[in-house]
């Protein structure tokens, strides 16, 4: 056999016996190389880029298991700042537009405050029945607190709904450990005043969506 030959055969074989990357060794890489790829600009930092226990077991090829997701949502739950004073609610017709903005904590915003973002809810979900399109990801928040029969806010009987709405905008993960729902009070997409607003347009019964 020539020498060459030889090399170059022995080398496949060494090659396509070698074990294969374990899914933790290709993680590595991949984090590796979206680290490497990654700038820091503008408000947008490096940390975006580390994951927390909720992202981290929700993003590899299985579902987490069932005691790994009740520790996601234990501690979610536990992050959940409830309104200041008891204040639930707050005018929809601002709810309604955070609802259409999709813009917010990107690149080119002068800092991390909250006055320019949205809530992008449209990509996700329906609101209205006049919208021609909008998101099918998440369920149809169209009746949303007349379906389950808010009439008033401030009804004692409202508020296992008044305050799962509140808990579910704050931090998603704590009631659906891989939920893709942005955790707006968590992550500080948004402040304590616009989720009020957005617990309007979906609670209030004045809301376009409770008509």
């Amino acid at each position: 056999m020539n020498i060459k030959l030889g090399l170059t055969f022995f080398a496949l074989l060494a090659t396509g016996c070698a074990t294969p990357p374990s899914s933790g060794e290709l993680d590595a890489q991949a984090l590796a190389m979206i680290k490497s790829s990654f700038r820091e600009q503008g408000i947008a930092k490096l940390e975006r880029l580390t994951q927390d226990l909720g992202q981290s077991a929700c993003s590899g090829e299985k579902p987490p298991s069932a005691e790994v997701a009740a520790r996601v949502e234990a501690e979610a739950l536990a992050t959940i700042q409830w309104p200041t004073g008891g204040q639930y609610v707050g005018d929809w017709r601002e709810g309604e537009k955070l609802a259409q903005n999709g813009r917010g904590m990107t690149w080119t915003d002068a800092s991390p405050a909250t006055a320019g973002n949205g809530a992008q809810c449209y990509n996700c979900h329906q609101i209205d029945q006049k919208e021609i399109s909008h998101g099918n990801i998440g369920p149809s928040l169209w009746n949303y607190g007349k379906l389950r029969g808010v009439t008033n806010v401030a009804d004692p009987a409202s508020a296992p709904i008044v305050q799962y709405t509140w808990g579910k905008l704050w931090n998603s993960k704590a009631y659906a450990a891989c939920s893709n729902m942005p955790r707006f009070g968590h992550a500080k997409l948004l402040d304590e005043q616009q989720i009020r607003h957005l617990m309007a347009l979906l609670l209030d019964p004045k809301s376009p969506v409770n008509q």
